[in-house]
């Protein structure tokens, strides 16, 4: 899964990415200081691989994994090139959700760089560069299909979904807002736009706003604009996740718990992300490793399989299948096998979260 950290300059973007990624970002107060996007790995946190490693016990855990990319602060008139604003457009292109990073916080020694915090504005006008991009591909691509009707009258729904496209765009309405069905979503995804891409607004707040966010009247604005929008909204304070990230592991819990908190920012995020496109994990284990995998909710099992290896989905046969919760509860898959909690799974099978798997094929 990648996912793009956005915003204006000087919103706490770099800083939010240093902290979830520890990738040392360069960090300034002054714009277009990130030219290239920076990529970092994180691991999603899952309390689950612990427990199963002990269970088997297993020499090591294997997280799944997020890419987070950096992507330069983008200004008004990006789509047009200013502030380098066509380079960082096209690596929009490359992720499959959209980080929003949006200021909520006042310090005059931080300067905005439109002047005035004004969440809502500055949201505007990032999801104006990538309506205005997306409308210049839209107008190429319907001439494009236009000229090949004549020989291929498929293209003719997709004339039609540009136009619908296009009629919300230059309405200032981002393309993820359209009610779509199946098979326009499907040829939507071709089409790569910046609009139509899942978007999470991560409101970055100051230490004292952060446990008690409903007093902060930036953050309320944002969720207000999201429920519209049917985006995400998170609450972190990017200085506070700096903190936590140069902890060690062992303190981070009381940590966050001195300050009043549940969860980091991270795990907030990551949760988020997870549900905005539609994700689950299904968990492997064995004396080598116990393992997490991410995959689209509604997967098949031989689907899922895929993702260890395509020969597994090619030769697949059967998939043995215990809800985790079954499996802590009967303390080892041996006592599991003899409630009959441990059930066989045809191709047919549809994964669930937190699926313990252990895949049959013939190659």
């Amino acid at each position: 899964m990648k996912l793009g950290i956005v915003g204006l300059p000087n919103v706490g973007k770099s800083t939010l990415f240093n902290a979830i990624t520890k990738a040392g970002a360069e960090s300034a107060n002054y714009p277009f200081c990130t030219i290239e996007p920076n990529v970092g790995m994180v691991s999603v946190p899952d309390e689950r691989l612990e427990q199963l490693a002990q269970i088997y016990p297993s020499k090591k855990v294997v997280p799944t994994a997020i890419e987070f990319y950096d992507i330069a602060g983008l200004v008004k008139g990006a789509s047009t090139g200013e502030g380098l604003g066509n380079k960082f457009l096209s690596h929009i292109r490359e992720v499959e959700a959209i980080v929003h990073v949006v200021r909520c916080f006042e310090d005059d020694d931080i300067v905005h760089v439109n002047g005035d915090i004004d969440p809502i504005s500055d949201i505007e006008i990032i999801n104006l560069e990538l309506m205005l991009a997306d409308i210049e591909v839209l107008h190429k691509r319907l001439k494009s299909a236009q000229k090949g009707l004549k020989g291929d009258k498929s293209l003719a729904s997709e004339i039609k979904l540009i136009e619908k496209a296009l009629e919300a765009l230059e309405s200032e309405k981002s393309v993820r807002t359209l009610d779509l069905s199946a098979d326009e979503k499907k040829m939507l995804k071709s089409l790569n736009l910046l609009s139509a891409k899942p978007i999470i607004y991560v409101a970055n707040v100051s230490e004292d706003d952060l446990v008690n966010e409903e007093d902060n009247k930036f953050v309320k604005q944002v969720k207000e604009l999201a429920i519209k929008e049917d985006a995400e909204v998170v609450t972190v304070s990017a200085q506070i996740e700096q903190e936590i990230a140069e902890l060690p592991d062992e303190e981070k819990k009381e940590f966050l718990a001195d300050m009043g908190l549940e969860n980091s920012g991270l795990d907030k995020l990551i949760k988020a992300s997870y549900k905005l496109l539609g994700l689950m994990s299904f968990l492997t284990a064995g004396p080598m490793e116990a393992r997490a995998w991410t995959i689209k909710i509604g997967t098949p099992a031989p689907e899922a399989a895929a993702k260890i290896h395509t020969d597994i989905q090619r030769g697949f046969i059967k998939a043995e299948v215990i809800s985790f919760d079954d499996l802590m509860q009967s303390g080892t898959m041996v006592a599991a096998k003899e409630k009959g909690l441990v059930r066989i799974e045809g191709k047919e099978y549809i994964m669930k979260d937190g699926d313990v798997v252990l895949f049959r094929f013939n190659v």
